[in-house]
């Protein structure tokens, strides 16, 4: 019989051994995170760096933007997609197939020489890479013990957060030291290393190929239809007029009807292509609902600072990927401490101080001015990386940490997909407001600009005299003068678009109410004895 001083720490105590996280399967799980934070972040490094491309495709303004629409289009067909593949497939095979697919799709999108074949891979990049992002969710919360999601749920919070908001800084940067089709290259050493590394140590699960019998191809078109459309609508409706565009209201009329026929669907199909009955658990509906409202201010922000810095202060894409770096370094450092705050703080607590937090932030970007510069946004920078992360992280816990196994695999398709909604959802809003108020503003400065006003004259009258003998003095003087005014009037509609963020996370907080109570202990490993 073995001696209790010289037995394995399993034989001494079996409980602990059950708790403890194999080195290879964390491993594992940390190459899946890398496939995850490169599928988010290509769609950010791209949006960056659209004007280049513009120029290297010879395409129009309009046309470029499918580079990005065509992307988001077909990921999130496949998001909620991913939960019955993963059941069918297993997680090894999915995996290496979305990454060996994503890289692949990269390397043409690198080569491509028309808008056209731009268009078809970047679709087939975004349809092949969003597998990967539900499937790391899934993986988080079924594979590890309870008690360890304080660890790894801080991990896919910072990629799922950190991706966006460094993907433009590490857009310019690539685009200014190499060239754009350096943005699909760098995938290439990545994808590769992930697909041979799932293949040779993911065995979290087996599949289940009998499912693809049953596969539901009316429900996938349904849902193809519904959801394409509808991001097609928020990605272009502030564009075009919405409705007043007859593409969008053709797409907005076809979104109603696939979303009927998709929701019947689902819920008369043998096998649905996507199990909406998940919603009926409390904490995963009312978690999805917060996560799509955290997607409007993840992908909102990082939308903002970037465009108010380049339309406002003229800043290269190097120095606004300086400047947005600060969030991103502030979430680095805020997961751990969040993870181990889970342990010991109610998880609806921490969401409800999270989204105060990050409303602070916005509330004092409010008062922006022309002159906000790298040290004015710092503080609400700041706000914003802790409290996205203090919001993102127990929110994916309490979502999915707390449903039966058997249900995580479609329950992450479904979260993640709220994320992404909210994210599109977002841009439409914040863009409308932008292009509305700043309209407002326009208007009620020209009312006051006028020749009765001593200032404007005395302004005008000093730009006049330094462009004499420049060509039409006073009509450039004129030119000079509005363009103060037009960027005066911007950026008053940045700030009413910060006080509309700041207003309604503050009345999320108060949906956190709805959630059930998760005691801090069952993440703990030191406290799961409770």
């Amino acid at each position: 019989m073995a001696d209790a001083t010289t037995a394995p720490p399993a034989m001494m105590n079996p409980a602990l051994a059950a708790e403890r996280i194999p080195p290879r399967r964390l491993f594992a799980f940390l190459i899946m995170v890398c496939g995850m934070f490169m599928s988010i972040l290509d769609i950010q490094i791209v949006s960056a760096s659209l004007n280049e491309i513009q120029a290297g495709l010879s395409a129009s303004q309009s046309e470029v933007s499918w580079v990005q629409t065509s992307y988001l289009i077909a990921e999130v067909i496949a998001i909620p997609l991913s939960g019955f593949m993963s059941r069918a497939l297993g997680t090894r095979l999915l995996f290496a197939v979305s990454a060996f697919g994503f890289t692949v799709a990269s390397i043409f999108c690198g080569f491509a020489s028309t808008l056209e074949q731009m268009i078809v891979w970047r679709a087939i990049q975004g349809f092949l890479g969003a597998g990967m992002i539900p499937t790391v969710f899934a993986t988080a919360y079924t594979v590890f013990p309870r008690s360890k999601f304080y660890i790894v749920g801080p991990i896919i919070g910072l990629v799922a957060t950190l991706a966006p908001t460094i993907g433009p800084t590490v857009g310019g940067l690539i685009t200014d030291w190499m060239s754009w089709h350096w943005l699909f290259f760098v995938n290439i050493v990545p994808g590769i290393g992930i697909t041979l590394g799932v293949l040779i140590l993911v065995d979290f699960d087996r599949p289940d190929f009998k499912l693809l019998e049953h596969f539901d191809w009316w429900g996938l078109l349904f849902m193809a239809s519904f959801l394409g459309t509808l991001e097609y609508v928020l990605e272009e409706g502030p564009r075009y007029e919405w409705l007043q565009d007859t593409s969008i209201a053709v797409c907005a009329a076809v979104c109603a009807v696939s979303a009927i026929a998709f929701f019947w669907r689902a819920f008369t199909a043998r096998e649905p292509i996507v199990d909406l009955t998940t919603f009926g658990d409390r904490n995963f509906g009312i978690g999805c609902l917060i996560a799509l409202f955290i997607g409007v201010g993840l992908y909102g922000l990082t939308y903002m600072y970037p465009r108010y810095l380049a339309e406002v202060r003229g800043y290269s894409a190097l120095m606004i990927g300086e400047t947005m770096f600060v969030s991103g370094i502030t979430m680095f450092l805020a997961a751990p401490l969040i993870g181990r705050l889970m342990t010991v703080v109610d998880l609806r607590v921490i969401i409800a101080a999270g989204l105060i937090i990050f409303a602070l932030g916005s509330w004092q970007m409010t008062w922006i001015t022309r002159d906000y510069d790298f040290w004015e946004l710092f503080v609400p920078q700041v706000l914003r990386g802790i409290g996205m992360m203090c919001a993102m992280v127990p929110t994916n816990t309490i979502a999915l940490g707390t449903l039966p196994p058997e249900l995580v695999k479609n329950a992450s398709g479904l979260f993640n997909l709220m994320r992404n909604l909210g994210g599109a959802i977002g841009l439409a809003v914040i863009n409308q407001v932008l292009n509305e108020r700043t309209d407002l503003h326009i208007a009620r400065l020209h009312e006051r600009v006028n020749w009765g006003n001593a200032t404007a004259v005395e302004t005008l009258n000093m730009f006049t005299q330094k462009m004499q003998g420049m060509g039409d003095a006073a009509m450039m003087a004129m030119k000079q003068l509005s363009q103060i005014v037009h960027r005066q009037a911007a950026v008053m509609g940045y700030g009413d678009a910060f006080f509309l963020l700041t207003i309604f996370y503050v009345g999320l907080s108060v949906l956190v109410l709805l959630l059930k109570a998760s005691p801090p202990a069952v993440l703990g490993g030191g406290d799961a004895r409770h």
